[in-house]
């Protein structure tokens, strides 16, 4: 803080963070130098107000057929800016119109799964995450994307051939599946 006259007996201190305990101590200062410093002031909360900081690292994806998993980042205690902090979670199908918001009153929260039967697999969703207490609600997240959950894949790989290599041996090769939405993600191949 700035240097207070020697007359003065009060300060304000300003751009403190809601919802936080303080204590201050007051220095003694001449031309000689600095004294000591007083003993500490009882503590002191400030008061609460809306929180103004999104959760950070909105992804998410995975999951089971017809889930869409949202996970964020959560938000520290200390710009949590009052009691009864939880997320609210918003999502739609991209190029919808529509948004669909979920409430999550758990403090600790970080995943948000929404369960729906009419999920297509690996469906785009514009996804955004925001806060809110017992004074208001807060900013949101930017939008992220995130797809919904996985089905195995509906296409077989073609174009399979064997090639006797030795009289123990025999190399089997095939054509790759391309990602899309109805394979997902091929992470390995089972040869019978």
């Amino acid at each position: 803080p700035e240097v207070i006259n020697g007359r003065t007996h009060k300060a304000t201190v300003v751009d403190l963070s809601p919802w936080v305990e303080y204590e201050f101590r007051v220095v003694a200062s001449n031309s000689v130098g600095i004294g000591e410093p007083s003993r500490p002031s009882a503590l002191l909360k400030t008061k609460a107000a809306v929180p103004v900081v999104a959760p950070t690292n909105v992804s998410g994806g995975g999951g089971s057929r017809s889930e869409l998993v949202i996970t964020w980042e959560p938000v520290p205690e200390e710009l949590q800016n009052g009691e009864d902090f939880g997320y609210i979670v918003t999502f739609r199908p991209l190029g919808s119109t529509t948004w669909t918001k979920a409430v999550v009153a758990s403090v600790e929260a970080s995943k948000y799964v929404y369960r729906n039967e009419s999920i297509t697999p690996l469906s785009p969703f514009e996804v955004k995450v925001g806060v809110y207490n017992s004074e208001g609600e807060g900013t949101l997240s930017s939008i992220s994307i995130v797809y919904s959950g996985e089905d195995e894949p509906q296409i077989a790989p073609v174009g399979a051939s064997a090639l006797s290599i030795s009289a123990a041996e025999v190399e089997v090769s095939w054509q790759p599946i391309a990602w899309n939405r109805h394979t997902g993600r091929v992470l390995g191949y089972e040869v019978r």
